[in-house]
């Protein structure tokens, strides 16, 4: 059985800040995780607040939810999902042991 995504406590932190501004219906929205066909190496990443589906898998912590789609599930097996803030930019990152190669940016990688 292959392992589910992890989430790093600074990621999570992150996402925190992000919800802290968020409307106040009360709804807190959660960060999605999916894997897409394209971009230059094959796949690509597509990060984005959404709210949860009923299939989805959620990683959570102190209120804060990742989600991961059940189709993106086995192409994330493993990795480690966090924040980046370094002087070329601050963004959420993906470390994936299943990607064979990936793209200079990161956002896209081969299996």
């Amino acid at each position: 059985m292959n392992l589910p995504p992890k989430v790093t406590p600074r990621a999570f932190a992150r996402l925190a800040e992000i919800n802290a501004g968020s409307s106040g219906d009360g709804a807190v929205p959660a960060l999605r995780v999916a894997v897409a066909g394209g971009g230059c190496s094959g796949f690509q990443y597509d990060i984005r607040m959404d709210a949860p589906a009923p299939d989805d898998l959620v990683l959570e912590e102190a209120g804060q939810r990742v989600v991961v789609d059940p189709v993106s599930l086995p192409f994330l097996a493993g990795a480690t999902i966090d924040w980046s803030d370094e002087l070329i930019g601050a963004r959420f990152t993906i470390d994936n042991p299943n990607a064979s190669a990936s793209c200079g940016c990161g956002t896209s990688f081969s299996i």
